[in-house]
């Protein structure tokens, strides 16, 4: 398999995760991003404040990225909104980094991708 097909496997990986993310905090299970905004006493309109604006923020990063502008740009700002996120989780309730299903672990492997894509050949096709 050549190499710019794996990479845009990559990009395509990312994006579907952002989008689908930020559409499952919306909409497909909300009531899971309540619980934890809930643990962090954020309740009422806030929450769902932070739960839109959340989303809508993932959606943002899936669709930029999707376009292929300044991908190096996204891809920075993609690990400061996945930092970010992994630090509110770790405080709202550390145990997070314990959960079998890896909420926060699997953000490393999801990072590498990241810079995986930032170092491609295809960022640095794209202004």
């Amino acid at each position: 398999m050549n190499h710019g097909l794996l990479i845009k496997l990559a990009v395509y990986s990312l994006v579907f995760l952002w989008i689908f993310t930020g559409l499952t905090s919306m909409f497909f299970a909300p009531n899971v991003a309540y619980e934890i905004l809930e643990k962090a006493a954020i309740t009422g309109q806030l929450a769902t404040l932070f739960i839109y604006a959340g989303g809508v923020l993932d959606i943002f990063i899936g669709l930029w990225l999707s376009v292929r502008f300044k991908i190096r740009l996204c891809c920075i700002a993609q690990i400061m909104v996945i930092s970010i996120y992994t630090l509110l989780l770790t405080v709202i309730d550390v145990s997070f980094w314990l959960h079998p299903f890896g909420p926060i672990t699997k953000n490393f492997p999801i990072i590498i991708l990241i810079i995986i894509v930032y170092w491609s050949p295809l960022a640095s096709r794209f202004p």
